[in-house]
């Protein structure tokens, strides 16, 4: 009887020495440090807004302190209508992605099974539109809120977000709409389904993940964006997270509250990272299924 004995990596090589798993090694070293580059920031904001203010400004400084408190959260609340802004973040992000969503699903299936004349045009017109700074729109959108009088309106923001993500929201979609199966539409239409209808109860129901991945990235945007916000609203009662956090003031004009803006940041970033959390599994099917045509 034969027994094949097999070979493990640390065992003698014919040289003399052992061969060492270097890549297996190397490998989630690299990922390790990878990921404590890119977390170190939100870690250091993280404990910062928990620090007591002698650590926060101790020399040498204290990365990982033994007092914590809970001051600074209660100071946003309590100096600030901080759930006010946290309501109107939501509420300007929430409805310029639902529009986003509602105007570019239409728009991607138009180019993507309707085929309208002129459509590679408009394709293209699209990307470009995709590619361009928003920043560079600053002034006309300023002219344009001033004329309509929509300074200090919610509108001021949902409309502008609107626009600026639709470009993308009609991409992406577009590529999950021309990978699906024409037989699905044409059983549909011999069911007696006009397009709108299937439309709406047959193709988004299918590109879920799809769907998913773009509202994220659209909410994201509305919810991180700085600049269009401190401009068109200047009511205390309507700023939105990223506005708040910027002009939060300390005791003295002298004074840098770290501990407060930490913690509105952390605030700020929490909502991001459990939506993420929470559809992360939708995220990598919408960036994935996309790409590649079946």
């Amino acid at each position: 009887m034969t027994i094949n004995v097999q070979q493990y990596s640390n065992t003698p090589s014919p040289t003399g020495g052992i061969n060492i798993p270097w890549k297996k090694i190397l490998m989630p070293l690299a990922i390790a440090l990878v990921m404590l580059f890119c977390l170190a920031p939100a870690l250091w904001q993280l404990l910062t807004s928990f620090k007591v203010n002698q650590d926060i400004s101790a020399l040498p400084t204290v990365y990982f302190p033994t007092r914590y408190t809970l001051n600074h959260y209660i100071e946003l609340f309590v100096r600030r209508p901080f759930l006010r802004y946290i309501f109107n973040s939501a509420l300007v992000s929430i409805t310029s992605t639902a529009l986003a969503l509602a105007i570019g699903a239409p728009a991607a299936y138009a180019l993507a099974r309707l085929r309208p004349w002129g459509g590679k045009v408009i394709l293209a017109s699209i990307l470009i539109v995709t590619l361009f700074p928003g920043i560079l729109l600053f002034l006309g959108l300023l002219e344009i809120i001033q004329n309509l009088h929509l300074a200090n309106n919610y509108l001021a923001l949902i409309i502008p977000y609107t626009a600026m993500n639709l470009p993308l929201t009609i991409l992406v979609l577009r590529s999950f709409f021309e990978q699906l199966p024409k037989d699905l539409e044409d059983a549909a239409r011999v069911d007696g389904y006009n397009t709108f209808q299937m439309l709406l109860k047959i193709i988004l129901p299918m590109t879920l993940p799809a769907l998913v991945t773009t509202g994220i990235l659209t909410f994201i945007f509305a919810w991180n964006e700085f600049i269009f916000a401190l401009t068109f609203i200047t009511r205390e009662t309507m700023k939105t997270i990223p506005v708040a956090a910027a002009q939060l003031g300390g005791a003295s004009l002298f004074e840098i509250p770290y501990g407060p803006i930490a913690a509105a940041t952390v605030l700020g970033t929490l909502p991001l990272v459990l939506l993420v959390l929470f559809f992360q599994r939708k995220i990598v099917q919408g960036l994935t299924a996309g790409a590649v045509k079946g």
